[in-house]
């Protein structure tokens, strides 16, 4: 703690009540409640579950009604709480193929086996503010699909079986996976804890980022093989049992960039994969997170690092946005004796320069006479 903090405890505490009482707001409007922001502001919620890393929608939605709706401070509280959390196994790996997909689209292929399903999409709306939404206007659902779910075939399988995009990578199934909470940062990271970091990473920090890539700091211009919404089973493996039982349900957006790949010695031209998978609707951020994921594998590939996209080190260590907030954010605390030394500096050296430009016009009077 900063001594000069100490002597300001009541001002904190009128602070703190100050801000309860601001996030209350108008006592005459009824209060929020979780409900309506889990239900209604859902892509937040996404948001603070996936960068929060934690997929809790209540937990979500009481982080953002205690932040009044600043998002990065409730992924903060959410982090903050997830360390208080026992850690007791590690689920197994999701299968995303056997999604129940509510939204499914292709820029690669306009006909797909199991069809392009829009669903709940900003994509065709015409960005125009609707004063109607100042009330409570019922909107019919549209026509869904109707009988039991299947299994939807992955472009990147279409690709895969004529041979023309790389394959999966191959994961040992006995080896513990890498773990960026449990692992101190070592450059480089295995792919595997790239995507952890880019999982939780800011979106607006990775669109920026992506957006670099396609502009030419990275040289790619993929396309969007797949992007599905939908939700997954996840299982854990209990070892008195012998065999893995589901523990719950959740729902994710998967991205699979495809780029262009010229070949190399070791492998024939074809296309690879930028992977993006992250908790809720959240596919702008899938999106960029495999644009970020494609472009960090510049070493693996042969392709020459010319772009900040391409460094891990610059991108897994700024993606971050609590820490990010933290360094930034620790500027408002108080550091008097930093400043009244820098100030006291600072004063020295401009009576130096004032002293030299006073000897210079001195000097230059004289040799004038």
């Amino acid at each position: 703690m900063y001594v000069a903090v100490k002597g300001g405890e009541a001002a904190i505490d009128n602070a703190h009540r100050l801000l309860a009482d601001r996030r209350r707001g108008d006592r005459s409007v009824p209060a929020l409640t979780l409900d309506q922001i889990a239900g209604q502001l859902a892509l937040g919620v996404d948001r603070v579950m996936g960068e929060g890393s934690l997929y809790d929608r209540r937990l979500a939605a009481l982080a953002i009604k205690q932040a009044r709706g600043d998002l990065i401070e409730a992924i903060f509280l959410v982090r903050a709480y997830r360390t208080t959390l026992p850690r007791f196994g590690a689920s197994e790996p999701v299968d995303t193929g056997a999604m129940l997909v509510e939204r499914r689209i292709s820029a690669c292929y306009k006909d797909l086996p199991g069809g392009q399903l829009l669903g709940p999409t900003f994509d065709y709306t015409h960005r125009l503010l609707d004063d109607e939404l100042e009330g409570d206007p019922f909107v019919a659902c549209g026509e869904t699909r109707s009988g039991a779910a299947e299994q939807v075939t992955r472009v990147a399988d279409i690709l895969g079986r004529e041979g023309l995009i790389e394959d999966d990578a191959s994961v040992d199934p006995a080896a513990e996976p890498g773990d960026i909470n449990q692992t101190p940062t070592s450059f480089p990271l295995p792919r595997a804890m790239r995507l952890q970091s880019l999982a939780r990473g800011d979106e607006g920090f990775l669109l920026a980022l992506g957006y670099s890539t396609q502009r030419g700091y990275a040289r790619s211009h993929p396309f969007a093989g797949e992007i599905r919404i939908g939700e997954v089973d996840v299982e854990m493996f209990v070892p008195e049992l012998g065999f893995s039982v589901p523990i719950g349900r959740v729902q994710i957006t998967e991205c699979q960039m495809v780029n262009q790949f010229k070949g190399s010695a070791k492998a024939p031209p074809q296309f690879t994969r930028g992977y993006g998978l992250v908790f809720g609707q959240s596919e702008r951020k899938a999106m960029a997170m495999s644009l970020c994921d494609r472009a960090l594998r510049a070493e693996e590939l042969g392709e020459d690092i010319v772009a900040p996209p391409q460094d891990q080190e610059f991108v897994i260590s700024h993606c971050d946005n609590v820490q990010a907030t933290g360094f930034v954010e620790h500027l408002k605390l108080p550091h008097y004796v930093d400043f009244q030394a820098e100030l006291g500096l600072v004063r020295t050296m401009r009576a130096e320069y004032e002293q030299r430009a006073r000897d210079a016009a001195f000097e230059a009077k004289e040799a004038a006479e």
